[in-house]
């Protein structure tokens, strides 16, 4: 719009100069809205043909790489656990297509678990909600928007609600909007409504089938906050002896001192002994290589002899490090030798506190949590539901479905006050950053735009005179590293916030980071940018027309909203075709795979790894940036309905990428596993962006007028009316849906508790406390000890043998019956030691159960692994060349179905 006489006469000042250039979140964004602005058409469709050619590169990157790096491409067909595989697809170009599509998406269920098969479900959910949308939406408000008004508006600016209302006559087409509204809206509401029902039918199938219900995480409380008085066994097992079944076995948290710093100060040295081998190994096939020492592997002798390394490096060559800070301070010292004794003497020390845990507990204290094993899982439930004391806050917080390699330890102690403050004071810092985050970013623009600025802001015209490749470094190099920080940093403190405010499990703190990233994405990526930019383009006229004319705000706001879309289509187009096919290129990860090869496979347990590991998601920071692409393609729905047809096709391209990553890539780890809690949060956050439009197109509503000037007069004061209306239907469904539903997304309700639970308490008696000692089965003769997690609470103690590296993992339920198979198989080893499978250790903090890891060192023709071995056992440290070896070229090879000390899951 036009400046004011008062405007126009007035030289831009410095500070509001500033402080538009502070609102920009980049001046990348600003620049691109100025474009959009000014030719949206030419704009949009050049960013369509860029992102199209990428889109066909990666596309083709993929089809050519996929069956060459199937552990890039189809890792789960041969790296997880064999009950959790899926079968190769074809290695031919497009062979794997039909294949891939006739795959029913309920295998990601059965073989990856609830979260990722909720996450694919809601991406299908978004689909079945905007395609129909794109096409109603361009059949009807399309030709209202654009067809014979006077808006004035071209490109695709002309297709949007500020483009029309610009007489009485065309008024009443804004009847089209609010109808289409209504309809949309009752479609979402629809859709939304199926999926939460189906979610939670799937969530108990899941919580009450044999295979989960059995496990003694299914049966585990974890209550914090317990009184001193209540600290004790005896005490909480007679307070919880009512529920069902009665309690099988309690343990309390004990405030472990130094003991978890000791047991992280022998992993440390481990590593370090284990990379200081195997570079000796390396060493001695080098210069034999090139002829420097004499090879000597037809001695027979030769792996007796302790001293065989020094045959093939020289003394001066072996690895050595400095005790002092950093490792660049202090004492040399040899290393192998060192850790060898210095893990001898730390395993002396663990083994010493560990005994003193288990009998002083005035100098090893009980702490405030502890985790309750029920008999049955019914039980477990109840007890969550139940209030244990009669006073606030005292065992306040209380966890179903506790595992142990879930846990965040550190956080289980903390007095319920405390972490009441510790969490006010997070989320105050929380929101501190959503709002204030503008600013770090906004410097971000202001840097990229030196010499802009220097022209508007005078006390800043210094930075004109700086030389050519100084501002071209600034402007280009350095606004491009300083953004990417930023926005690596930001889940990294929202996440940090949520831990440090106490949430005592780690799929906790990502159930909190997705509402805290959210939050982030609908004000900073959405709701700032929805405004700067539909006004980029004349910001400085922006800040001086509201600041000489405040009664023009309104005016200027009802134009900016719809503007404002036509960068979203640049960026739903960068997100759908670019960021699409990069979900199958996996360039990174590819490109990755050989760093690490190259620069980070210098032990057999870094190679182990490196092969083996598979890729997982972050959910808290995954969901929000989909959802993202719901708020944005909802806020827009009939305002710019162009973007219909963009958030659709994205939505497909992520249905069938991320369907491919979950059955073929990702592995979801049974300890993250929520039974699928991340997809209501995600429906929660759709309603965000259905009432961030209502409300939006309730305003343009209000605000639009048309006439001259001084006369104006409102153009749809009724349609707003009926937007009110539209409004207090959409909350009072969503209190009743949150009202009947919400109570459901974590309760096992008795009416699909299985008569098992009832056999398992007319057996064990209603009430009573059992110990360990009459947890058997009657007539269980099994050698075999089951996975942690998968042992039932009626076995404490069943047998666990390996053999040939392998592992041989007995039923967690003999009786299981046809719908069990089709729930996720959670027979999973969990990670640690096999120490930490025997149940009596279950719940123990891993510091005070887990035994040391054995060193592993590649074998080689030379002895040197061997002697190496025989060294360290000698010195009391357990160590190993099972199942590695140096290859001819002297690099690390491994064949082991798991790492020594580390069983697979």
């Amino acid at each position: 719009m036009p400046r004011s006489t008062t405007a126009r006469s007035m030289p831009p000042a410095p500070l509001a100069a500033l402080a538009a250039a502070l609102l920009a979140p980049s001046l990348a964004y600003a620049q691109e809205a100025t474009k959009v602005d000014n030719n949206s058409t030419a704009t949009v469709i050049s960013s369509l043909v860029l992102n199209a050619a990428i889109f066909g590169v990666l596309i083709a990157v993929f089809l050519l790489a996929r069956p060459r790096f199937r552990n890039i491409y189809w890792p789960r067909t041969y790296l997880t656990v064999p009950e959790e595989r899926v079968d190769a697809p074809p290695k031919s170009l497009f062979g794997w297509i039909p294949v891939f599509l006739r795959t029913p998406t309920t295998e990601i269920y059965k073989k990856n678990g609830l979260d990722s098969y909720m996450f694919v479900e809601y991406l299908e959910m978004m689909l079945w909600i905007f395609v129909p949308v794109w096409f109603i939406s361009w059949a009807v408000l399309m030709p209202v928007y654009g067809a014979k008004t006077t808006g004035g508006l071209t490109g695709f600016n002309r297709f949007t609600y500020a483009n029309v209302g610009q007489n009485e006559q065309e008024s009443k087409r804004f009847a089209a909007p609010l109808i289409l509204q209504y309809l949309f809206t009752a479609w979402l509401l629809y859709n939304v409504h199926t999926r939460m029902r189906r979610f939670i039918k799937l969530r108990q199938e899941f919580l009450v089938s044999p295979r989960h219900a059995d496990t003694a995480q299914a049966k585990t409380v974890l209550i914090t906050g317990v009184p001193n008085e209540l600290l004790s066994e005896k005490k909480l097992t007679a307070m919880y002896s009512q529920m069902p079944g009665g309690v099988a076995r309690v343990w309390i948290n004990r405030d472990l001192k130094e003991l978890p710093d000791l047991v992280d100060e022998r992993a440390k040295w481990l590593n370090k002994l284990e990379a200081a081998e195997t570079k000796v190994i390396k060493l001695a096939y080098k210069r034999v290589k090139k002829g420097k020492a004499q090879d000597a592997s037809a001695d027979a002798d030769s792996e007796m002899n302790p001293d065989i390394a020094e045959r093939y490096i020289e003394k001066k060559q072996r690895p050595t490090h400095k005790l002092g800070a950093l490792g660049c301070f202090g004492e040399k010292v040899d290393t192998l030798t060192w850790c060898r004794e210095r893990i001898a003497e730390l395993n002396k020390q663990i083994d010493q506190k560990r005994s003193d845990v288990a009998h002083d507990y005035k100098t090893y204290p009980p702490q405030n949590s502890a985790f309750i094993l029920f008999r049955t899982q019914i039980a477990a439930h109840m007890a969550q539901k139940t209030h244990a004391h009669h006073l606030p806050y005292r065992m306040g917080e209380r966890y179903v479905e506790a595992h142990p390699d879930d846990v965040v330890w550190a956080n289980l102690n903390m007095n319920p006050y405390e972490r009441k403050v510790r969490t006010a004071i997070g989320w105050a810092i929380t929101v501190a950053l959503i709002v204030f985050w503008t600013i770090p970013v906004g410097f971000v623009g202001i840097v990229s735009n030196v010499k802009g600025l220097s022209q508007d802001v005078p006390f800043l015209g210094w930075l004109g005179d700086l030389p050519p490749v100084v501002t071209g470094i600034i402007q280009g190099v350095l606004p491009t590293v300083l953004l990417a920080v930023l926005n690596m940093l930001l889940p990294i403190i929202l996440r940090l916030l949520a831990r440090l405010s106490g949430v005592p499990t780690r799929s906790g703190i990502e159930l909190s980071l997705q509402t805290r990233f959210f939050a982030f994405q609908v004000v900073q990526n959405f709701l700032v940018l929805t405004l700067i930019s539909g006004s980029a383009s004349q910001i400085f006229n922006f800040v001086s027309e509201v600041g000489s004319n405040p009664a023009s705000f309104p005016g200027l706001l009802a134009q900016a909203i719809p503007k404002g879309s036509t960068f979203f289509l640049s960026f739903i187009a960068l997100q759908g075709l670019s960021g699409g096919a990069a979900l199958f290129a996996q360039t990174t990860p590819l490109i990755v795979y050989y760093v690490k090869k190259f620069l980070l496979g210098s032990t057999p347990r870094k190679v182990w790894h490196i092969d083996h590991d598979l890729r997982g998601v972050a959910w808290g920071t995954l969901f929000p940036a989909i959802s993202l692409i719901t708020v944005i393609g909802t806020g827009y729905l009939v305002i710019a309905p162009i973007i219909n047809g963009f958030t659709a096709v994205t939505f497909l391209i992520f249905y069938l990428g991320y369907r491919y990553l979950f059955l073929y890539v990702y592995d979801t780890r049974p300890e993250s596993e929520t039974s699928g809690l991340y997809f209501p949060k995600a429906v929660t956050h759709i309603f965000v962006g259905l009432y961030v439009e209502m409300v939006m197109l309730c305003a343009l509503f209000f605000l639009t007028q048309y006439g001259p000037e001084g006369s104006k007069t409102q153009a749809a004061i009724p349609e707003g009316a009926l937007m009110v209306v539209l409004i207090v239907l959409v909350a009072a469904y969503h209190y009743i849906l949150n009202n009947s539903l919400k109570p459901l997304y974590t309760a096992l309700p008795l009416s699909l508790v299985p008569p098992r639970d009832a056999a398992a308490v007319a057996s064990t008696g209603a009430g009573g406390a059992h110990t360990g000692a009459d947890l058997r089965v009657s007539g269980e003769t099994s050698t075999e000890k089951k996975p942690l997690m998968m042992q039932s609470s009626d076995n404490v103690a069943p047998a666990y043998s390996t053999n040939g590296g392998g592992s041989h993992l007995g039923d967690a339920h003999h009786g299981i019956d046809a719908h069990a198979v089709d729930m996720k198989n959670l027979e999973k080893r969990q990670p640690g030691s096999e120490g930490a499978a025997d149940m009596d250790d279950a719940f123990v903090h891993p510091a005070a159960r887990d035994p040391q890891r054995p060193v592993w060192i590649p074998n080689d023709k030379f002895g040197i692994g061997r002697a190496g071995v025989a060294a360290a056992r000698q010195a009391g440290v357990e160590a190993t060349t099972d199942n590695t070896s140096v290859n001819d070229k002297g690099h690390v090879e491994t064949d082991a179905y798991e790492p020594p000390g580390e069983p697979r899951v």
